[in-house]
């Protein structure tokens, strides 16, 4: 994508110069004559590099119209490199538009070669402020998770320490585990917590990359290499360049394609689709799947040179069925994150609901219980979530409480059937007992059994 370049001047031949000037050189370039039209322009799309004339009014010298317009953009919170440019040396102004958050400052008229050095550097400066205020973020969130959701189960303990100790390094790294399981939050946290953390984290689902794509999506391609290629496309190599390449779902690749990512491995090198000039690959992979590889390599499916290529470090990330100690600190980190997402107020989980889920098994792992919390948020009438407030089947719900020792929520007559079930199991089929132990006549046992069909001798069993 072409660079865009605003020129701001009241001058339409010193427009016209920096267009014809800039457009030979691969610049997309915008005009605009006033101050005016400028910040209408401004505010309604992005600009890398403004060059902005500091004089409008005739005969006026002071530059005070182009710092009032630097001051405008501070105020507006627009985030452009601007190019201070004026017909009049002068190093007070100069340095007065420096202060203002101009990035640089250029004499009118000015040597074309100085021009284009300028914007050059401005643009390439623009897009690393702005990768690195992407990368800001992602640490910010990184932090904010890290405080949010104490995970202290075993599995989880362990698996952290082993994540500590590798990040560290430079090796290749394949996470295995259940569909769900947050093997991708995992891949993030080995990245930040890597000397590459200030560095790009490029994730690719290899499930979701059509066969024909496949070079072009991973190594790029020239414009014009093949039928849709209508420019220059930087790929997933290119673009982690420093940082840390996620492929997830590696299962999924041909063998055509494990073919092709291997090369990459063994050479360290690769070439855009329709480009013979060689790149380095300089990444940090890690790979994951639910797959079982092993069983895909005795099958013919799973190359075992590329196997042993991904799986230096081998990491299992535990399902939630195994690591239930970490179920209640996620329920309430996803409870606080939905309930500021859609501007509800703080919320929980009764003590019973809680239990409940607690003892769920979460075949669908984290994600399911991440969208599970999030339909509450939006269901729930209260801003405690009980049992009733939980999208689960009565059946699951019922189950989980029985475990418990609570009773429930079922017809009155069926309660009753499975109390007198349970007392005549407890006493070996023994009537008086059983009796005794809920609280009723012995006649009172008899005639409940005989209107529920039990058979004291079947349960004695």
């Amino acid at each position: 994508m072409k660079k865009q370049i605003l020129v701001v001047d009241d001058q339409r031949d010193v427009r016209m110069s920096a267009r014809f000037l800039l457009a030979e050189h691969d610049y997309e370039v915008h005009e605009a004559e006033s101050l005016h039209v400028a910040m209408f322009m401004l505010k309604k799309q992005s600009y890398d590099v403004v060059l902005l004339d500091m004089n409008y009014s005739r005969d006026t010298t002071s530059g005070q119209e182009g710092l009032s317009f630097l001051a405008q953009l501070n105020d507006n919170n627009i985030q452009v490199n601007v190019v201070a440019m004026t017909a009049w040396s002068s190093v007070d102004l100069a340095v007065e538009a420096l202060q203002k958050g101009a990035k640089d400052f250029i004499e009118k008229p000015w040597e074309n070669q100085r021009l284009l050095q300028i914007v050059k550097q401005q643009t390439a400066l623009f897009s690393l402020q702005k990768e690195n205020l992407v990368l800001k973020q992602q640490q910010q969130q990184f932090v904010r998770e890290e405080k949010q959701a104490h995970l202290n189960s075993q599995p989880m303990t362990t698996l952290l320490n082993k994540i500590k100790k590798v990040a560290a390094s430079d090796a290749t790294i394949m996470l295995t585990g259940e569909n769900g399981t947050g093997k991708s939050s995992i891949a993030k946290k080995i990245h930040h917590l890597s000397f590459r953390a200030d560095k790009t984290f490029i994730s690719v689902n290899m499930g979701a990359i059509p066969e024909s794509l496949f070079e072009s999506e991973l190594f790029g391609h020239k414009k014009g290499a093949f039928t849709d290629a209508k420019a220059d496309r930087m790929g997933r190599f290119e673009l982690a360049e420093g940082g840390t390449l996620f492929l997830d779902e590696i299962a999924n690749l041909t063998m055509d394609q494990q073919a092709k990512l291997l090369r990459v491995l063994e050479e360290g090198e690769f070439e855009m689709v329709g480009d013979s000039t060689t790149k380095i690959a300089n990444v940090r992979l890690i790979c994951a799947t639910n797959a079982n590889l092993e069983q895909m390599i005795n099958d013919g499916r799973f190359r075992a040179d590329l196997y042993f290529r991904l799986n230096t470090i081998h990491l299992t990330v535990p399902s939630l069925k195994d690591r239930r100690e970490d179920i209640a600190p996620l329920l309430q980190y996803f409870l606080d994150a939905n309930a500021l997402k859609y501007a509800k107020s703080p919320m929980k989980f009764s003590t019973d609901a809680l239990n409940v889920l607690k003892h769920y098994d979460w075949p669908g792992n984290i994600r399911e219980l991440s969208h599970l919390v999030e339909r509450c948020v939006l269901l729930a009438e209260s801003e405690m979530i009980d049992i009733t407030d939980i999208d689960l089947p009565s059946s699951i719900v019922n189950s989980a409480q029985h475990s418990q020792g609570m009773l429930p929520l079922i017809p009155i007559e069926e309660a009753e059937q499975q109390l007198i079930k349970m007392a005549l199991k407890k006493t070996m089929g023994n009537i008086i007992e059983s009796a005794k132990l809920l609280g009723i006549s012995q006649s009172s046992m008899y005639r409940r059994m005989e209107k529920f069909g039990i058979n004291k001798f079947e349960l004695a069993k």
